[in-house]
């Protein structure tokens, strides 16, 4: 019998919230947390704008010796993650603590700390690279801390897939569930990019919007004046749980986690099928695997970037998949608040497709004013709608290298 997971534990860290609650919130109202750059002087950059996580205090989870020694994307993912765990009610002293794993990725990890300690090696030498370089940059690090910290010895890896990271990491953690290699997965991504080297590698691939006197009108997908996505930072951390246990012990179930699908476009190294073969496959097989039909799906929470090729292709693949259908189905990006968070897009988001179908409600585009005519489905335009209870809900993930990921989860 194959095993039920549900979805027992959010914790979000993002532009528009410190917390999975604050963060919901801003997004149904139609939020951005976009604005300018502050951690650093931007303005040698045809870029000036990002999706920063502003005040935030890493002494609320973490001891601040450990703080010195974490570069950012760790500290988030770990208070995102701190979040999840007790929002599940789960703690430190589980019984079972060695069928608890963690499994948190990064796209790109620790590039903060590797930029301050090459400055240090060319400034004052090789010999003043701090010890603590390495461990407080490494991606895995993330889910290694959190595994220290609340003592759990279950399975613990973080996949690495650019921005697909996140949702690879929840399905890998799902199908750990699945396969009886442990009970309970705390999953999900996070990312800290926002730093010269990160800001300068994408505007110099132009990559990035240049809008830079109107920042919450930056992130636009779909829409006809889109001009690249605006870098964001943060982290999207979930709690999986095999169901009995988590019925057992009269845990708050959120959703179920009922698919996962994967595929590549086997293409080109940033650009997507043009077709959209590689992610409408990938909706397809997550969609097998979940046993679910088009007429089950009730929300898709897109991949929508608010790059030209990317928003299109996507779109080409849900109108492939969803035939008649397709265009009934609310279909929105929330990037278009939060910009693009990289590997931990995947985990923010599948947050919010969790909360939108918890919630009943599917949050909007914003910024949407003059809809791309290739792009031609429900983008759910600037308010928030009601859903109906009960049905599926994808949220979706592309990333360079063609790598695809989709989770499908299914209303409590």
């Amino acid at each position: 019998m194959k095993r039920r997971v549900a979805v027992t534990g959010l914790g979000l860290l993002a532009p528009v919230g410190k917390s999975a609650g604050e963060g919901w919130r801003a997004v149904l109202g139609g939020k951005s947390g976009i604005g300018e750059i502050t951690r650093f002087d931007a303005a040698a950059f045809s870029t000036r704008i990002g999706g920063e996580v502003r005040e935030f205090d890493p002494s609320a989870v973490i001891p601040p010796k450990q703080i010195r020694h974490m570069d950012l994307f760790i500290q988030f993912g770990v208070a995102a993650g701190a979040e999840a765990i007790a929002d599940a009610g789960l703690t430190s002293a589980e019984p079972d603590s060695e069928r608890i794993g963690v499994a948190i990725g990064s796209g790109i990890g620790g590039i903060g700390t590797i930029e301050k300690n090459r400055d240090i090696c060319r400034d004052k030498g090789a010999r003043r690279i701090s010890p603590f370089f390495i461990p407080s940059a490494i991606i895995n690090v993330a889910a290694g801390h959190l595994s220290i910290m609340h003592n759990y010895t279950g399975p613990n890896l973080s996949l690495v897939s650019a921005c697909t990271t996140g949702a690879h990491n929840i399905g890998e953690g799902f199908r750990t569930i699945l396969y009886g290699d442990a009970d309970v997965m705390i999953c999900g991504g996070a990312e800290a990019p926002i730093t010269p080297l990160g800001l300068g590698g994408f505007t110099s691939a132009r990559a990035l919007s240049t809008r830079n006197d109107e920042p919450r009108r930056a992130s636009r997908p779909f829409d006809r004046a889109r001009d690249g996505f605006v870098l964001g930072e943060g982290a999207g951390v979930i709690v999986l749980e095999e169901y009995e246990r988590a019925k057992k012990r009269g845990a708050t179930i959120h959703a179920f986690i009922r698919g996962y699908g994967t595929s590549a476009d086997g293409y080109h190294i940033t650009a997507p099928r043009e077709d959209g073969e590689g992610a409408r496959r990938c909706m397809e097989n997550a969609m097998r695997d979940a046993g679910v039909n088009a007429d089950d799906v009730a929300y898709i929470n897109m991949h929508g970037t608010s790059t030209p090729l990317g928003d299109v292709a996507e779109s080409v693949a849900v109108r492939k998949l969803f035939g008649e259908r397709a265009g009934k189905i609310p279909a929105s990006s929330t990037k278009s608040m939060t910009g693009h968070l990289l590997g931990a897009a995947g985990g923010i988001e599948a947050v919010f497709a969790i909360l939108a179908l918890r919630e009943r409600a599917a949050p909007p585009t914003i910024n949407l004013d003059d809809p791309d005519p290739l792009c031609d489905l429900d983008y759910v335009p600037g308010e928030a709608r009601e859903l109906p209870p009960g049905g599926a809900a994808l949220s979706n993930s592309f990333g360079f290298g063609g790598t695809n990921a989709t989770l499908v989860f299914g209303a409590a």
